[in-house]
């Protein structure tokens, strides 16, 4: 009797970005470890992975959580490149940092050279829990995400709100942008055979 064969976990390439201070840190490690963490040294850059169970199927994810300081703007260009898919935090008590998701939303999309808009990305609220500080309303962070064609969720890493939301919903869609772009492979192959398709043999 042969084998079965060992199933190959789909691995997902999820990374952070965002203004320093947003709570991009604070945001991964309550997905990765169930722990709120206040007061977090500035990332250069630090990568996690765990297995989750992905609508019924295991799947892995990779997070790679990225610095906000400019001067890794050269080192930022490779993890974009690496990524397939983003979250792109800011906080909601902060006008600066929403302004700034539009940069790194340029950013990425240059590294990507995707002239249609189609990365997985997800724009995320965090500090939903400081409503009385808040600078950015729901309806124009609301307005950035539907121009963009993306989602929008607000987060609070200290209240674990929506936490897993965004990042599922993040993995979803890769996941989908991935089986697209299978098709498309396997269309163009198609058509490269002249349209004679070979049949494959089941033994």
């Amino acid at each position: 009797m042969s084998k079965p064969k060992t199933q190959v976990i789909p691995l997902h390439k999820v990374i952070m970005v965002g203004s320093g201070g947003v709570g991009k840190s604070a945001l991964t490690l309550q997905f990765m470890y169930d722990e709120f963490v206040e007061d977090y040294e500035p990332t250069k850059a630090d990568s996690y992975r765990k297995k989750v169970i992905l609508d019924g199927d295991e799947v892995k994810i990779d997070i790679l959580d990225t610095a906000g300081q400019e001067d890794y703007a050269a080192i930022r260009d490779n993890y974009f490149r690496s990524g397939e898919g983003f979250l792109c935090v800011f906080s909601i008590t902060e006008q600066e940092s929403f302004q700034a998701s539009s940069e790194f939303r340029e950013q990425i999309l240059r590294v990507k050279n995707d002239k249609n808009d189609r990365i997985p990305f997800v724009l995320v609220g965090n500090k939903s829990d400081l409503e009385e500080r808040r600078q950015v309303s729901i309806e124009e962070a609301q307005a950035k995400a539907a121009d963009w064609n993306v989602t929008y969720v607000e987060t609070s890493a200290k209240t674990r709100a929506n936490v897993d939301k965004v990042f599922f919903d993040l993995m979803r869609e890769i996941r989908n942008h991935k089986a697209e772009d299978g098709q498309k492979q396997k269309q163009k192959t198609g058509k490269k055979q002249g349209g004679k398709k070979k049949k494959c043999v089941i033994l």
